[in-house]
């Protein structure tokens, strides 16, 4: 009896192994009926799964339950499978969101697939929980052909953004910016958390329907809005951050300091003086960094709204740098009739910032230079206990860095108040007109107090007052008219608009000394007044526009748009843009049906003229005067004049004509995708300051003056490598190169930047035939073993050492830039790995003209330790010369180094503590870490090799002359959703 038992057990345990290795298998397939390879497929609340075949195919084991389909592109669907079901065919939906994905492009939005220009996308998820600043940070390294540099680490300080590279030498190289419609120079105010994506306009043919303004590029922000029928949501965002520096730089210690200034000043040191500071260890400390975002949104059919505030405060590694930002946003959007919508735009914001000033040499109260210029020797304050600073005994006038950080007493505000109020009619059903007044009125309040007694120049000056203000409005008034035609398979999209602009600025300075003696009194009112001076200036731009966009049968476009501006600032006024650009959906094509692994393939090109009025003196036409009082006895004697400028009537603003070809390739059911470019832009009647003779009372004169060429390649890989019910891994990669070349130069061959206070000498050249960002100077052939100084070669070979000797040394311009983002997602948590960088730029490093010098009393850089000191001596470290002797410091490739690196510039682990599941009054929550400018892969010896000591210039680039660097940080944050 027990055996027989045993045996119905065995038969039953048989019957349900068989049962549970049933295998199920089935065709997935799109609502075409053609087969899906790589289809995600899971029991619903299991570990079981699989994936189709090339063929779509697939075979799971399973009694019966839920199985979940999901592929990039559709729809997820659920099939539930019975004990019966062996054979299954599984229809799965595109989804139409995926499909339809809509791109802002002028004036407009626009589906992705149907785009036939160059157009960039980044949308917030690419920067969330991330500790940026600045909207421009969050473009650097994830579109490609946009480069985006950061000149300087000190906080609130503004980037450089390049669109396919600089078109300009005086005038602007900034892209323009439109705000929610309304165009902006400035996006330094801007909080990244209420942006919801940007679209870059990289080429003409996207860029020319804003005309005059847009030859450097077009970046559209959309910034967050209430949604339609959306439940109330409250918001709330935060991070706390720390920073330090990256790298030092080992200067001299008190010991090592004197054997130097025995070679240079023999005698010339106290005995007494012994103490140490380690005056890097005391400048360069802790910053923090924090940030709070509180945000209410909520709607219904017929309206919606959005209301944001925020602050920021970041507090660099070296005092007393400072920002804080506070900011208010509303967006309102009313629906109150079927055929009237209505809609405001309201952003204020306020900022305070600190300055550390930089950028300048020890004697010119730079305060990284100081930091590593200044005798080890002295103290921060006099031993006698009076509280002022302890001065240079060799030179009273240089102060030691603390004494610049804390000496002077100085802050500016600023306040904008920026919006826009629209209303959209809706004429017929497919014809539209909407009207939109744009307000943008910035204020400026910079105040300095140097007291006059803790430094040596206040004392000299018995204190030091000044005062700068400004304020500035911007009044926009846009009117667009809009129509959209469909008929069978054509598709027409017509808009005819008009804008006017106009811009009033009014600034006031004064600066004053000679405060009182024994008085806390800090206004200028005090102070006998140096200097005083008011500007005011206008400008206004006047602009109509048009385009017409045709799909014939999602398969064939063209796009042709036209832009006529005028300008005030120029004598002749009007400029006309046009653009055209066609696209050809090969992928719709009956000889690309067989490529099943192919979902789309387009290519386009375009053609369009910009132009470039930025960066214009307002009326540079005309000859400008100056009006001052001479002193006199005579209370009724009039102003005395003086011409400063002279007028060009024939001044033009500078046009870009650009060409591009681009194609856009999907594949493998969107997990693959690529976009590439190549282009070539021409900017002709570039600005140039030319250079008159010595005599006349005014000796430069700006006209148009010459071309610049760029052009280049840049692709953009995206994919989705793994993506299972476990794991999801997306990457993304964009790399770019430009080329860039002055092409001609019509007055003048060749003008000088860039001058290097040090050794008073220009290390920057424009030239015809040469890049932006050229270095200019001498060729370093090394130290000579018998003198001890540098040998500069002879390059014209007349046997002497002289200017004719100098060459092109260098050039900051990179081959390539790039960017690779990977995203991964585990259960609930999601890390983001971030690389940026840039290959083959050189940097001019002037900070080492002080640091390895040794031709006065500044202490040195450790590797002078390997100075030449007697003949025969073979070294790379000339010798210590002393009395002001800059020989060896000429602008040459000694001081050219290799700037390229590899970043990585930020890595983010996100936990979802409640995801999509309500608890009490929350609805999801999550806490991150974030690490941003962990690792630097550089063989650059400076602080960091992002930098340059002439902040967005184009011409100037890649200099650095103790630049704030860079830190590193690492913050947490945390959201919350109620």
């Amino acid at each position: 009896m027990r055996y027989t038992y045993l045996i119905i057990l065995l038969f039953l345990l048989n019957s349900l192994f068989a049962q549970e290795t049933r295998i199920v298998r089935g065709l997935v397939t799109d609502s075409e009926n053609n087969p899906l390879p790589g289809v995600t497929i899971r029991l619903k609340n299991a570990q079981t799964g699989t994936t189709t075949d090339i063929d779509g195919k697939f075979s799971i084991r399973l009694v019966s339950g839920e199985l979940v389909f999901s592929y990039v592109g559709f729809k997820e669907f659920v099939a539930l499978v019975t004990a019966t079901d062996n054979d299954l065919v599984i229809a799965m939906q595109e989804d139409i969101l995926f499909l339809e994905e809509t791109v802002v492009i002028g004036y407009g939005v626009q589906k992705k697939k149907d785009l036939t220009t160059s157009v960039a996308v980044v949308d917030e998820k690419e920067f969330r929980n991330k500790p940026i600043t600045s909207a421009a940070q969050a473009l650097q390294g994830k579109a490609a052909g946009v480069q985006v540099i950061q000149p300087s680490g000190k906080p609130g300080s503004e980037l450089a953004v390049r669109v396919r590279g600089a078109t300009s030498v005086e005038a602007g190289n900034e892209p323009l910016y439109v705000i929610d419609g309304v165009p902006s120079s400035n996006i330094r105010g801007l909080n990244p958390n209420d942006i919801v994506s940007m679209s870059v306009l990289k080429d003409a043919s996207s860029a020319a329907i804003y005309g005059a303004r847009s030859a450097n590029g077009v970046v559209i922000i959309t910034t967050r809005r209430g949604e339609t029928n959306a439940q109330p949501r409250i918001q709330y965002s935060t991070y706390y951050g720390m920073s330090n520096l990256r790298r030092n730089i080992e200067v001299l210690n008190t010991k090592r300091y004197r054997e130097l200034m025995e070679e240079i000043i023999p005698g010339g040191l106290d005995p007494s003086q012994t103490k140490f500071n380690n005056w890097p260890d005391i400048v360069f400390g802790t910053g923090n960094t924090q940030s709070h975002q509180l945000s209410f949104s909520q709607g219904n059919n017929k309206s919606s709204q959005y209301v944001s505030i925020g602050y920021l405060n970041d507090q660099g590694i070296v005092k007393p740098a400072r920002f804080d930002r506070y900011t208010l946003r509303i967006n309102l959007d009313n629906q109150l009739k079927d055929w009237f919508k209505l809609g405001t735009t309201l952003n204020l914001i306020h900022m305070k910032t600190k300055d550390t000033p930089d950028n300048a040499s020890s004697g010119r109260g730079g305060v990284i230079m100081s930091t590593l210029n200044t005798p080890p020797f002295l103290s921060i304050y006099k031993d006698d206990g009076s509280g002022q600073f302890d001065p240079n005994p060799f030179q009273p006038s240089w102060e030691n860095p603390v004494a610049y950080m804390e000496g002077p007493d100085q802050e500016s505000i600023d306040n904008q108040l920026s919006g826009s109020l629209f209303a959209e009619l809706t004429l017929l059903r497919d014809l539209k007109f909407l009207t939109r007044l744009g307000l943008d009125y910035t204020s400026h309040q910079w105040d300095y107090y140097l007291d006059p007694f803790r430094t040596n120049f206040g004392r000299n000056n018995n204190g030091i007052g000044r005062a700068d203000k400004s304020n500035a409005n911007t009044v926009l008034w846009e009117n667009l008219l809009t129509y959209s035609l469909k008929h069978n398979n054509h598709k027409l999209d017509l808009l005819a608009g008009s804008s006017i602009q106009k811009h009033k600025w009014n600034q006031s300075y004064v600066e004053g000394s000679d405060f009182p003696e024994n008085t806390s009194v800090r206004t200028l009112n005090a102070a006998n007044i140096i200097t005083a001076s008011t500007w005011v200036e206008e400008w206004a731009v006047a602009s109509f526009f048009t385009r017409m966009a045709y799909d014939y049968n999602n398969r064939y476009y063209a796009t042709v748009s036209l832009r006529r501006d005028g300008s005030s600032k120029l004598a002749n006024h009007w400029g006309t843009n046009p653009s055209f650009s066609l696209g050809w959906r090969v992928s719709s094509e009956t000889f690309m049906k067989s490529l099943t692994f192919i979902d789309d393939f387009k290519i386009r090109g375009g053609w369009g003229k910009t132009g470039n009025q930025d960066g214009i003196p307002n009326y540079s036409a005309y000859g400008l005067i100056n009006y001052y009082r001479k002193p006199t006895t005579n209370p009724l004697s009039g102003p005395a004049q003086v011409q400063v400028t002279y007028g060009n009537p024939d001044l033009r603003w500078e046009t870009t004509a650009q060409s591009n070809l681009g194609i856009d390739l999907s594949m493998l059911n969107n997990r693959l995708n690529l976009t590439a470019d190549i282009y070539l832009k021409r900017s002709d009647d570039v600005l140039l300051n030319v250079q008159l003779d010595n005599s006349l009372p005014i000796t430069t004169i700006l006209t148009n003056n010459g071309s610049i060429e760029n052009k280049g390649f840049e692709f953009n890989i995206n994919a989705v490598p793994l993506n299972n019910n476990v794991l999801r891994w997306t990457s993304d990669f964009n790399m770019s190169f430009n080329k860039n070349k002055v092409i001609s130069l019509e007055y003048t061959d060749v003008h000088y930047f860039g001058r290097i206070y040090s050794n008073n000498q220009d290390v920057a050249i424009v030239k015809a035939g040469l890049p932006l960002g050229s270095f200019y100077g001498y060729v370093s052939e090394g130290v000579d073993p018998e003198t001890g100084m540098i040998k500069y070669k002879d390059l014209n070979n007349n046997g002497i050492f002289d200017t004719g000797d100098r060459t092109v040394i260098g050039n900051a311009q990179p081959d390539f830039i790039f960017g690779f983002t990977n995203s991964f997602t585990y259960k609930k948590f999601d890390l983001n790995i971030f690389f940026q960088g840039s290959y083959v730029n050189d940097i001019f490093n002037a900070t080492r003209i002080d640091l390895e010098g040794m031709f006065d009393s500044k202490n040195q850089s450790a590797s002078v330790l390997n100075r030449w000191k007697q003949p025969g001596d073979i070294t790379d470290m000339p010798k210590a010369v002393g009395n002001g002797n800059v020989d060896n410091v000429r602008n040459s490739t000694r001081f050219i180094e290799d700037g390229s690196y590899i970043r990585l510039k930020s890595i983010t682990l996100n936990y979802r503590i409640l995801d999509n599941k309500k608890w009490n009054a929350i609805n999801s929550m999550s806490v991150y870490i974030t690490g941003y400018n962990l690792l630097t892969f550089t063989n650059y010896s400076g602080f960091d090799p992002e930098v340059n000591a002439f902040g967005n210039s184009a011409v100037e680039m890649g200099i650095d002359y103790g630049t704030y660097p860079q830190s590193r940080t690492i913050i947490v944050g945390l959201n919350v959703e109620f």
